[in-house]
């Protein structure tokens, strides 16, 4: 009997070593798959159009180096809404072999001309895109959109609206924010926000209170080009956050967390993880460049709304000067 039970344990121990060992080279090869040199071999390209003419946003190109470009995405959708307007646009270039990030903003009335409709703003195609074809083939429209305006591909898009980033931004238990100047809120998402003033300064700040800071554009002396600045600065806060080495372990976690904040994307929990492994110990000051794209403001003819309004035209020489960066 001793005999019998001696084996038994051998049995359950040699069984419980194997289910370990299968453990750990299961979590050896995820960990290894999820290195950028390995995880981003292929990427998608949105938009792509094929040799036949037509598109088809889940073409996969081979890429020798994880190198890339990520559309931030920030809509003016709200709770319970269908249709939302791109009311911010930011171009990251990712490349992952130098960790370095090269970011330029697009302004939202950027005037584009836009098949089958005419001249209008970028901001609109989305909301025009989406009320037509549905949401998702809108949105991927507006990618496809600002891809051609830009000149690059776009390999992937991720898309919040303000409770999104919102919730974001208290999911990491708020964040440190420069703000580099006065801000005064005058059309603020909660009442009892309405004309406070914000002084120039870093703050620790909620998502409540970045959500307001980053839609405020009206107070501003260079209006959307101000917001744009508010915006880097608060995607820095939270890059530096949820990258900090105290954060990096949590990180599984939190991307488990992301579909309650993004509206849209074509990045997998996967493709988060391994960018966000690869940009552990985040320094903006020495990893990110960041640009605007400026341009004249004028009053002009849009073809979808039948009426003149603001909007910016930018030089082509000037995108294609950016464009150069984000090849």
């Amino acid at each position: 009997m001793k005999k019998k039970s001696g084996r038994k344990r051998k049995i359950i121990g040699f069984s419980m070593l194997g289910i370990l060992l299968l453990g750990v080279a299961a979590f050896g090869y995820e960990y290894y798959q999820l290195q950028p040199k390995n995880h981003f071999s292929t990427v998608p390209v949105v938009g792509a159009k094929k040799a036949s003419g037509s598109t088809n946003s889940e073409e996969k190109v081979e890429v020798k180096t994880p190198v890339f470009n990520v559309l931030l995405i920030g809509s003016d959708q709200r709770k319970g809404d269908k249709l939302g307007h791109t009311d911010s646009m930011v171009l990251v270039h990712v490349d992952l072999n130098k960790n370095k990030y090269q970011a330029v903003s697009i302004p939202r009335d950027t005037r584009i001309h836009l098949d089958g409709y005419g001249y209008t703003k970028l901001t609109s195609v989305q909301y025009i895109k989406q009320a037509t074809v549905g949401s998702q083939k809108g949105i991927e429209d507006a990618v496809t959109a600002i891809s051609e305006f830009m000149g690059v591909p776009i390999n992937y898009y991720v898309e919040t609206n303000y409770w999104g980033f919102q919730s974001m931004v208290d999911a990491l238990g708020g964040i440190k924010m420069n703000v580099p100047f006065d801000v005064k809120l005058t059309h603020p998402w909660y009442a009892e926000n309405r004309n406070k003033v914000i002084s120039t300064g870093t703050y620790s700040f909620d998502g409540k209170m970045v959500t307001e800071v980053v839609h405020e554009r009206y107070s501003l002396k260079n209006g959307e080009y101000g917001r744009q600045q508010l915006q880097e600065e608060a995607l820095k806060g939270i890059a530096k956050k949820a990258l900090s080495p105290s954060n990096i372990t949590k990180l599984p976690a939190l991307v488990k967390t992301i579909p309650q904040f993004v509206v849209a994307t074509n990045m997998s929990t996967t493709d988060m993880l391994s960018l966000g492994l690869s940009a552990k110990d985040f320094n903006p000051k020495t990893q990110l460049v960041y640009q605007q794209m400026h341009g004249e403001g004028k009053k002009l003819y849009d073809d979808i709304l039948k009426a003149n309004n603001a909007q910016i035209v930018i030089n082509q020489e000037q995108v294609k000067a950016i464009a150069a960066n984000f090849q």
